[in-house]
């Protein structure tokens, strides 16, 4: 590598570096600007319950698209939707993914024509993103069976519900291991399921990385969204053992974010 191409390198990584921060501060001022006063406006105005949650989502959806169409735009990373129309169809489904980064949620909220999400129950303490999360009407997970009956019923309602199965971010390096959690909710509302496999070469704001671990180059993320599933064919007429089947369709979840 000659001198010249040394120093665009290393001066590329720092802009990154730098824009990353930028943008991340961001992303945490723009929480707490559609919590106070945007979010607050929409109640002002709207009145009917269902109207003002489909502008909530619509609003947080738009926000997420512009914050990474920014960041695209700036060199910070690339990314890339294969499949994505098929999210149209998914009322009533259960929306299951890998998470090997940080924005994983970011990018597929941002597509998502409505997502309901399970989020960490210790994300409301976080003055950034707690409005959010209430305004959109996410749901907690405090592992409760209080939370089973809930995704059940968004489900039954028309609602599509994203979960990360791993419950955390994957560790680079480590084979995947998921929860059953998932796989649950599924078999009690006997909802389809749509996988998608989220990849990001290099790795960026992974589990172990914070966010100023800039990667040498700028990473390349690709959302691919797969054919969707019934989780009845899990269930065996001869055996109708609850933890049976979620053994059966957690092995099959697994199999399909790791192809």
């Amino acid at each position: 590598m000659s001198v010249h191409e040394q120093k665009s390198h290393w001066l590329n990584r720092f802009w990154r570096w730098i824009a990353t921060g930028f943008f991340f501060a961001i992303f945490g001022i723009g929480g707490l600007v559609l919590s106070l006063i945007w979010f607050s406006l929409l109640r002002l105005f709207i009145r009917q319950p269902e109207k003002l949650h489909r502008l909530t989502l619509q609003s947080i959806r738009y926000s997420f698209r512009f914050f990474l169409g920014a960041l695209r735009s700036v060199g910070v990373l690339d990314y890339r939707f294969v499949g994505i129309e098929k999210f149209e169809q998914d009322a009533g489904c259960l929306v299951v993914a890998n998470h090997p980064s940080l924005l994983d949620y970011v990018f597929l909220a941002s597509r998502m024509p409505r997502c309901d999400c399970i989020v960490k129950q210790a994300l409301l303490s976080n003055p950034f993103v707690r409005g959010v999360i209430r305004a959109a009407g996410y749901l907690v997970n405090a592992g409760s069976e209080e939370l089973m009956l809930a995704c059940e019923a968004r489900l039954k309602m028309g609602g599509t519900l994203l979960v990360f199965p791993e419950g955390t971010r994957s560790v680079v390096g480590q084979p995947m291991t998921l929860q059953r959690g998932a796989a649950n909710i599924a078999l009690r509302a006997h909802c389809d399921i749509r996988v998608v496999r989220i990849s990001c070469t290099p790795p960026m704001l992974t589990k172990q990385g914070k966010w100023y671990n800039i990667p040498p180059t700028k990473p390349q993320f690709i959302i691919s969204v797969e054919n969707k599933f019934s989780a009845d064919k899990f269930i065996d007429e001869h055996d109708l053992s609850p933890a049976l089947a979620a053994r059966r369709l957690t092995h099959h979840l697994r199999s399909e974010l790791t192809r």
